[in-house]
């Protein structure tokens, strides 16, 4: 299923927002029967499906409910705050704003705050026209004054210093260029700042960052839904900013059209290092960045990328690279490469140089997955990803069900925010969790804990189906009795709490089982296999689960 710009705006109408209820909280922590790190601790008890709660006026009882695209910064003030894409169930959010903030303490309970923007800003129609203008288009004739035809999409924030946050954010235009035959209208991403993110009303816009580049002049007589012959080579959307090692400011942007681009910013201002010029033109190109991916890079005719959402970050040497790919509804995973130098060369972990190679990339991230009976999870991607400042990861995304659960047709449109721990291999790749974090206390590990039973998942691409669990035991005499690599062999390494089955070393954490009744807290492990292509997901379960 493809994906342009319209088609989801039209997808987004039936969408969700954020959900914050956290109240009567199970006390049993009992996990795998004998699992209680803490007799203190309680386990996230809100619910997940939220019609129920979906009308604007129980907004504060959303905590992660209605949560799409987010963004996650954590603040001075101690609070992580999130940002998303305007999304709600049955549409509640019209009329009430945009780009919607909610902040935490513990990345658990989440209050709802409202919207950083009220209205479009005036330099969206400004240079819309302009452009229009120097292309010898008339004026745009969509209706600004009905804000429901415009996109308002992927807010991604940034702390700059101690008094200055930035937001990059994205507006789609509706229509097309110049009515039947052409292509679609362009998008814009724009800049708003504020010194103090827990007041929601603070944020000033600052105007026009950047716009989609075509690399065909003005050759823009392209059917809307001829998708491997699109006008524009860069698509102005899902923008992510990264502050280098050396203090460079670079946006990472781009979604399906042609590949994702980086563009170096100037620090003082957040805007374009370069002097940008007309969105076309080879003289022009440089300015607007340079392709680091591109999913089909050397496949002749295809222009039309199932990939999106960059998100960038900096850890230990690397830069490392998230994208999201393929359709959003379903299918939606997540991969990630990375790179000595922003600006690529990026690698996979299969050691592939996918920047001047395109291609498939691995590993896989996040899938489509359900664990044991229960209905899973699907549409898992276009990530945040950030870290506390004390060395512990975090990975948030929408999530969604899958169509019909509860025989809700549109159940697929109901959107939960997952937030889930990151671990860093010993090789430095990144490990999604399987299961959301639920601030569990992390009590060390210890071997006796790992006999039994286990629900395994191999996640491999699988295009819109889930990945699902099998049994695996393992035995006292340190094989595994039955289920996935029967036979083997397995140890033990307490100080790394890595448990390694034949070759693949599996990272453990303490996690909430968020798919029992009531929830408890369990062992959960993420590995990758040999050769990077498979990723490993497992939870400890009871034998009655």
């Amino acid at each position: 299923m493809k994906k342009n710009i319209f088609f989801v705006l039209t997808l987004l109408s039936a969408f969700l927002f954020p959900a914050c209820s956290s109240s009567d909280m199970d006390t049993n922590n009992g996990g795998t029967g004998n699992n209680n790190p803490d007799s203190g601790y309680t386990v996230p008890a809100y619910e997940d499906y939220y019609v129920s709660i979906s009308d604007w006026n129980n907004r504060a009882k959303w905590n992660l409910s209605n949560v799409h695209d987010p963004s996650v910064v954590l603040a001075d003030d101690g609070y992580y705050y999130m940002y998303q894409t305007d999304a709600s169930y049955g549409n509640v959010h019209y009329n009430h704003g945009h780009f919607f903030c909610r902040r935490s303490k513990d990345l658990v309970n989440w209050d709802f705050l409202g919207a950083t923007m009220h209205g479009i800003p005036s330099w969206v129609k400004t240079k819309l026209n302009e452009i229009r203008s120097n292309m010898g288009l008339g004026a745009s004739t969509a209706d600004f004054n009905d804000q429901t035809q415009f996109g308002f999409w992927a807010p991604c924030v940034r702390r700059i210093s101690s008094n200055l946050y930035r937001m990059y954010y994205v507006i789609t235009i509706p229509g097309t260029i110049d009515g039947n035959g052409t292509w679609s209208e362009r998008c814009f991403i724009g800049l708003m700042e504020t010194s103090t993110p827990a007041d929601i009303d603070s944020w000033k816009d600052k105007g026009y960052v950047i716009t989609n580049y075509s690399d065909k002049q003005l050759n823009f007589h392209v059917g809307a839904n001829d998708w491997n012959n699109c006008y524009f080579k860069y698509n102005a959307i899902d923008p992510s900013l990264i502050i280098t090692d050396n203090g460079e400011n670079w946006l990472i942007y781009g979604s399906w059209h042609s590949g994702i681009a980086a563009v170096q910013l100037n620090p003082s201002t957040g805007m374009p290092l370069k002097e940008l010029g007309n969105p076309w033109g080879d003289e022009n190109a440089s300015a607007y960045g340079k392709t680091i991916y591109n999913r089909f890079l050397g496949e002749a005719g295809q222009r039309w990328q199932g990939s999106e959402a960059p998100e960038v970050v900096y850890y230990n040497g690397y830069y490392y690279l998230f994208l999201a790919y393929d359709e959003l509804s379903v299918a939606y995973n997540t991969r990630v490469v990375r790179s000595k130098n922003i600006d690529g060369p990026y690698y996979d972990i299969t050691g592939r140089n996918v920047t001047s190679e395109g291609g498939e990339i691995y590993p896989v991230v996040t899938h489509p997955y359900k664990f044991g009976n229960d209905h899973g999870w699907v549409g898992i991607s276009h990530c945040a990803v950030f870290d506390d400042g004390k060395g512990n990861w975090y990975y948030a995304s929408q999530q969604r069900f899958p169509a019909n659960f509860k025989d809700n047709t549109s159940s697929n449109a109901l959107m939960v925010g997952g937030i889930r721990s990151i671990v860093w291999t010993s090789t430095g790749w990144p490990l999604v969790m399987p299961e959301r974090y639920g601030a569990v206390p992390q009590k060390a590990i210890t071997e006796s804990e790992l006999i039994g039973n286990w629900q395994h998942i191999s996640l491999v691409y699988n295009y819109q189906k889930q990945d699902a669990s099998t049994t695996m035991v393992l035995g006292s005499d340190h094989k595994v009795k039955s289920g996935w690599n029967v036979g083997s062999t397995w140890s033990f390494d307490a100080v790394s709490s890595v448990l390694t089955i034949d070759t693949v070393k599996l990272y453990l954490k303490r996690e909430v089982d968020w798919e029992v009744s009531p929830r408890k807290v369990t062992i959960v492990y993420a590995g990758y296999s040999p050769a990077g292509t498979t990723t490993y997901w497992g939870k400890h379960v009871s034998e009655n689960n």
